[in-house]
């Protein structure tokens, strides 16, 4: 377990400032892109939920504590291919599944409704738990997979040995879904409105990697990412059920679409903005062009356990590729939170 002056080693921070409970982090090393892009993350694990095919990777000692890493939308899982290796020197068991109808991920069933909600990515964090018979991990992620890790950690905290999310608590009130943003945040999420429409579905379907690169880019402004990384992110999106995932999960959040009936009890739960009592580290990528960046403070009644908050400088919306020292650093910090 790691004391604060540790964690700064981790860091490899000259200086941290504080604001109200925030710090800046001094940005270490991004993923590096050399001239010849490293391979995807595998081989690939498979494992049976009462939903789900679950393609994920692991690595680290089995004995170790576990860590699981959730990917955002529209990424993969080799968002963590630099984080992974961080975490494993460190003694980790890691675990880094692709999300519902993303990659190898599969559905069991076709009657299943192809759902995107908050609370079916929150239940596929527990299900794969309990598939893998873990009884608690670290729940790490961001964007869609830091939404499903807030949700299983508010509502099974037994579950949870600490919380890392980018973007703070990311639990959607539908109840305010249709209260509009500030027009500049509403003008960066462009593709949920664009989803609602069936030209919307077509040109998902039809360019699901330009999409991606839209988003990128705009979420991640000072990203330079390379082709081979958008490549093997667009492996992902070739998954039979994504395009029906990736509208139900936008439809849901604007109640353009009804959620499955087999979660409604939860999104009742959902509705009450239920805090999150485990120890959290969250982050903000300072450069977020989907997210703007905050000290933490609005997001905080939402916090009831120990809690940290960190800015990133110079990081957009996909943190732990952009820069995986900073995302690995906060995991170790949050084991030591407890």
């Amino acid at each position: 377990m790691l004391n604060r002056r540790a964690f700064s080693r981790v860091f490899a921070a000259a200086s941290a400032s504080a604001v109200t409970g925030c710090s800046t982090t001094p940005a270490a090393a991004p993923s590096s892109a050399s001239t010849t892009d490293p391979p995807a993350l595998g081989p690939l694990k498979h494992v049976r939920t009462d939903v789900l095919d679950v393609a994920y990777y692991e690595a680290g000692p089995a004995d170790g504590e576990v860590v699981t890493l959730w990917h955002g939308w529209p990424y993969s899982i080799d968002c963590y291919r630099d984080v992974v290796p961080e975490l494993v020197e460190r003694g980790f068991r890691v675990i880094v599944p692709y999300l519902r109808g993303n990659g190898p991920t599969r559905f069991l069933r076709a009657d299943t409704v192809r759902s995107g909600q908050q609370a079916a990515l929150g239940q596929d964090v527990i299900a794969l738990l309990d598939a893998l018979h873990i009884p608690r991990a670290v729940f790490a992620g961001y964007d869609w997979g830091g939404r499903g890790c807030c949700v299983a950690a508010a509502l099974w905290p037994q579950r949870c040995a600490g919380l890392v999310s980018v973007n703070s608590y990311l639990i959607q009130n539908l109840d305010a879904a249709l209260t509009p943003d500030p027009p500049a945040v509403e003008s960066a999420h462009w593709y949920f409105f664009y989803f609602l429409s069936e030209r919307g579905r077509t040109g998902l379907a039809n360019d699901p990697e330009e999409i991606a690169r839209v988003v990128w880019t705009r979420n991640s402004p000072t990203w330079h990412f390379t082709e081979g990384d958008l490549d093997r992110a667009a492996d992902a999106f070739d998954n039979p059920d994504y395009v029906d995932v990736v509208l139900h999960s936008y439809r849901h959040r604007l109640l353009a679409a009804p959620g499955d009936p087999g979660y409604d009890h939860l999104e009742a739960r959902l509705l009450a903005q239920p805090p999150i009592t485990v120890a959290a580290v969250t982050l903000d990528g300072l450069a977020d062009g989907s997210v703007p960046a905050t000290d933490g403070t609005a997001s905080a009644k939402y916090f009831t356990g120990p809690r940290v908050h960190h800015q990133i400088p110079g990081v957009g919306h996909n943190l732990p590729q952009e820069n995986p020292r900073a995302f690995a650093a906060a995991v170790v910090e949050v084991t030591a939170l407890r």
